[in-house]
């Protein structure tokens, strides 16, 4: 059989997260122009929004230097807590009200939702328990459903949930559990194949077990010795990220099979490098970024730009 390449494989993109964009301002970060200049440089279309406030966020200007550059906006994201309680609605709302009328305006279809740590990614603190209880996970699976159904309805956008180090789903249990209990109409996952791998998931394992179920790739491989070292030191992820987050192919897991997997299930889904390097030096990303991406192309066929 002879495949198509340029309609059947995953588009492959990238994040500000890539270049150690955590937050909208700070002094460390790689100015946005220049970042977008060197997204350009390294070959890459697709790019997601990033913290809200990094790019900016007039609508116009925004899509008047994307187009200088050749780029496209693939999702954006928001953080969400709703195991906390009902209040935890009107903050997550606050955030799409800014984040999905831009994501919508730049003609992208996902919103990435982040859930809360149990670890402040500031300080190293515990600010609750690590696992939730039965009520716990109610209020969540509910909250994640009514994000879903809203975001759909009121903007035409697609919650993809993204499982992550110190929070409270993150391991192949924790999110079966959030999948059993939630609508695959209004919840699906960003499988973010470095945060999976580093509670010990097995992404392709996921795939061929909920192929219907994942609607959207972050590509990230983890430091396989180094993770049981932070794992059993109780290193706070946020300390860790830098060192246990690894340029590709240095980790695992390997990206072709998790590619070609989710490609069989549906080529337009995207696959967004995401290297979470929090404090990098501004210079190192955008070297690295081009390695990841001749990588991922030279693995398999099932890649696109485009």
């Amino acid at each position: 059989m002879t495949i198509d390449t340029a309609t059947a494989g995953l588009r492959i993109g990238t994040a500000p997260d890539s270049w150690g964009v955590w937050f909208p301002e700070h002094p460390r970060q790689i100015p946005w122009q220049r970042f977008l200049d060197e997204v350009q440089a390294a070959g890459y279309h697709f790019i997601e929004l990033g913290p809200y406030g990094y790019l900016p966020t007039d609508p116009d200007r925004l899509s008047d230097e994307l187009a200088k550059r050749d780029l496209e906006i693939s999702g954006g994201t928001v953080f969400t807590g709703f195991h906390k309680g009902d209040d935890q609605w009107q903050r997550a709302w606050d955030q799409v009200l800014q984040v999905a009328t831009l994501t919508q305006a730049m003609g992208a279809e996902h919103i990435v939702v982040i859930p809360d740590l149990w670890r402040s990614d500031a300080t190293g603190e515990a600010l609750e328990a690590r696992t939730l209880d039965a009520g716990q996970w109610t209020r969540l699976a509910a909250g994640h459903d009514r994000l879903g159904k809203a975001l759909l309805e009121e903007f035409g956008l697609k919650q993809q949930f993204h499982s992550h180090a110190d929070s409270h789903v993150g391991t192949r249990r924790e999110v079966e559990r959030l999948l059993e209990a939630t609508d695959p109409r209004y919840l699906n996952l960003c499988l973010d194949t470095g945060h999976y791998a580093y509670y010990g998931g097995d992404s392709v394992q996921l795939i061929q077990d909920h192929p219907d179920r994942v609607g959207y790739l972050h590509l990230k491989q983890v430091d396989p010795e180094l993770r049981f070292e932070v794992l059993k030191n109780d290193v706070p992820f946020a300390d860790a990220a830098i060192d246990i987050m690894v340029e590709p192919p240095a980790g695992i897991p390997d990206f072709a099979p998790i590619i070609e997997a989710v490609s069989s299930i549906d080529p337009d889904i995207f696959a967004i490098v995401e290297q979470d390097m929090p404090g990098v030096d501004i210079d190192l990303p955008a070297g690295i970024a081009t390695r990841t991406r001749e990588h991922i192309f030279g693995c398999t066929p099932l890649t696109r730009t485009r």
